[in-house]
């Protein structure tokens, strides 16, 4: 009994606090995006089993906050304002479509690989698709990853990738959610202008 219990404790003896320091770092230094991944990533960098217990996505926000607090605090919030800028002059262009900011550049998480993700309301995608098309700009078409989503557009201006979460008009009051059912943060343009005033 006692070498079964010896056995059974490297696995356990890295704490939910480490894994998610590990992802946190992968997010900052490698531009990873995707929490689940980075997750995924700091198990097998640790040299943990895939069944340990994994940290929550606000642990790692907790600890990416940290991260580039402590190592990126030089470079990460003029980063951090470049995309909101660029974030705000996109919404302001696309106002008919009553654009909402969400996000890592929302809630400060963003760093030098981050996309800026913004919520569009339209009857149609392709009302938006022939918006973008009358003013050359170009776009690819990305999977979408939320059940409301009618298409996800990708611009690629000089600034950063933009992701179009284009959904239907009637979840704009929607209380969208992370996929840890956390709320899932968004504001209009007004509110990004208030952010960005110093």
């Amino acid at each position: 009994m006692a070498r079964r219990e010896r056995a059974r404790t490297p696995r356990h003896s890295i704490s939910r606090t480490q894994i998610a320091s590990t992802a946190a770092r992968l997010m900052a230094q490698d531009g990873l995006t995707d929490m689940a991944l980075a997750k995924r990533k700091a198990v097998r960098q640790l040299g943990l089993p895939e069944d340990v217990d994994l940290p929550d996505n606000a642990e790692v926000e907790t600890e990416l906050r940290l991260y580039q607090a402590l190592y990126q605090g030089d470079t990460q919030p003029a980063i951090l304002r470049q995309l909101r800028q660029e974030a705000a002059r996109i919404m302001h262009l696309l106002q008919d479509f009553h654009p909402y900011l969400t996000g890592s550049v929302l809630d400060g998480t963003a760093g030098e690989f981050s996309t800026i993700d913004l919520l569009l309301f339209a009857d149609s995608a392709k009302e938006v698709e022939i918006f973008l098309l009358d003013r050359n700009m170009d776009f690819e078409h990305e999977e979408p990853r939320n059940d409301k989503a009618e298409a996800v557009l990708q611009l690629s201006p000089p600034q950063a990738e933009i992701n179009l979460i284009i959904c239907p008009p009637q979840f704009e009051r929607h209380n969208f959610k992370h996929r840890d059912g956390r709320s899932r943060e968004k504001v209009r343009l007004e509110g990004l202008t208030r952010m960005l005033t110093p």
